[in-house]
C-alpha cells in the first residue's frame, strides 16, 4: 500500500532521468540506501498515485478530511494554511506576538494584515502559558478576523483549550489554524493532551520533533472544505525517501508497537518525576521536562547538567527545558535522573 510499492521496485533499467545519481552513484556512501530510494517522478508507474493513496490512509488514521505529507517542515504547513484562507490584503490574521517566525512570514506572504495578541506567563517557570479564549474575544469584537493562529502545545508544553477557541471562531466565522508541531504524539495516547486535530480547521505537526521522524518531515491536517494552496510553496521534485519515511512513521505510531513505545516513554518520565521530589515540574505535556530547583537559576541548572554530559533544549532565569520523544529510552532518562540527584 502507498510507498511500500517503492521498496519492491527494481531499478534494472538504464536511467536517463533525474536525479542524476541514478540510484547507483553514491557521493555520500553512508547514505547509499537513501540514494536507492531517491527516484525520479518517472521511475515508477505512478508515484503521484502512491502519494494520494498514502495520504488517504493517513487521513483515515487521523480522522481528517485531508492529511498532507510535508517534506519542508511544519513551516510549509503554516504557510499553506494561511495562503488557503486569505482572499485579499484587507484580511486580518490574528497571531501571537511571540509566535514562531513562520506565522508572521505566512501572513506577509499572503499579503494579509497581522493583528497581534499576547499570551499570559507562568511566572513560576518563566515561560508563556496557553492561549485563553476570553483573551481573544475582544479582538473578534473589534476586528473582522479571517483566521487565528495559535501554538499548542507551546515549546515548553503548555496546551490551549482548542475546543473553546474553535467555538469562538465558529461564532465569528473565523478559521482556526493550530501549530501543533510539538504534539505529533497526541493522537496516539490518552495519557497526553488532546490533539487539536479534533477541532481545528488546519493543524500542523512535526514528525521529527517528538515522533521519531527525519528532519524536516511533517504533516498538515485539514478539516474544512477549501482550495488548499500547498502546491504554491511545494517543490515539483519531491523526496520520495522522505515521503516513504512519513508513511512508515504514521504506520508505526498507529501500531500497537508504537503506542506501547509511547506508553513506556510516559511511564518512564512519571517514574523520573516521582523520584525527584526536590524538583518542580511544569507544563501540561509530560514529554516536555520543564524543571526547576529551589536555589538554582535555570542557567545554573543547565550548566551543572552539561557537566554530566547532558544538554538541555532551552533555558531561562528560572527553569530548564529538556525535550523527549519516542526515541528517548529509559537508559537516557536514568542518566538524567542520576545527574539531577547528584546536583
Amino acid at each position: 500500500m502507498g510507498f511500500d510499492k517503492l521498496i519492491k521496485t527494481k531499478f534494472n533499467i538504464n536511467l536517463f532521468t533525474t536525479p542524476s545519481h541514478s540510484q547507483r552513484f553514491f557521493i555520500f556512501k553512508k547514505f547509499r540506501h537513501f540514494y536507492k530510494y531517491d527516484i525520479s517522478e518517472t521511475d515508477t508507474h505512478n508515484p503521484e498515485e502512491m502519494l494520494v493513496e498514502a495520504e488517504k490512509f493517513a487521513a483515515s488514521v487521523y480522522g481528517t478530511k485531508q492529511t498532507k505529507f510535508l517534506t519542508n517542515g511544519s513551516t510549509s504547513g503554516v504557510l499553506a494554511s494561511v495562503l488557503s484562507v486569505v482572499s485579499g490584503c484587507c484580511d486580518n490574521i490574528l497571531l501571537w506576538s511571540n509566535a514562531h517566525k513562520s506565522h508572521l512570514n505566512a501572513v506577509k506572504l499572503a499579503g494579509a494584515n497581522p493583528i497581534f495578541y499576547n499570551v499570559p506567563n507562568d511566572d513560576k517557570f518563566g515561560v508563556p502559558r496557553g492561549v485563553n479564549p476570553e483573551d481573544l474575544e475582544p479582538y473578534f469584537k473589534n476586528f473582522k478576523i479571517k483566521a487565528v493562529i495559535i501554538t499548542s502545545p507551546s515549546y515548553e508544553g503548555y496546551v490551549s483549550d482548542v475546543k473553546a477557541i474553535k467555538e469562538l471562531c465558529n461564532k465569528y466565522d473565523t478559521f482556526l489554524i493550530v501549530d501543533e508541531a510539538h504534539g505529533a504524539l497526541y493522537p496516539f495516547s490518552d495519557k497526553l493532551p488532546e490533539s487539536a486535530i479534533k477541532y481545528a480547521d488546519f493543524v500542523v505537526q512535526s514528525l521529527h520533533k517528538t515522533a521519531g521522524g527525519l528532519n524536516p518531515t511533517a504533516l498538515l491536517h485539514v478539516n474544512c472544505d477549501i482550495n488548499l494552496k500547498l502546491d504554491i510553496i511545494s517543490t515539483t521534485s519531491p523526496s520520495y525517501p522522505l515521503l516513504l519515511t512519513i508513511e512508515k512513521n504514521i504506520r508505526y505510531l498507529n501500531s500497537s508497537r508504537g503506542k506501547k513505545e509511547i506508553s513506556k516513554l510516559i511511564n518512564n518520565i512519571i517514574e523520573l518525576r516521582e523520584s525527584l521530589p526536590e524538583y518542580d515540574f511544569g507544563g501540561d505535556d509530560i514529554t516536555k521536562i520543564l524543571i526547576k530547583k529551589e536555589g538554582l537559576s535555570g542557567f545554573d541548572l543547565s550548566e551543572k547538567l552539561y557537566s554530566f554530559n547532558i544538554e538541555d533544549e532551552k533555558t531561562n532565569d528560572i527553569s530548564t527545558l529538556l525535550l523527549t520523544g519516542i526515541g528517548t529510552k529509559k537508559e537516557k532518562l536514568d542518566k538524567l535522573k542520576l545527574a539531577l540527584k547528584r546536583i
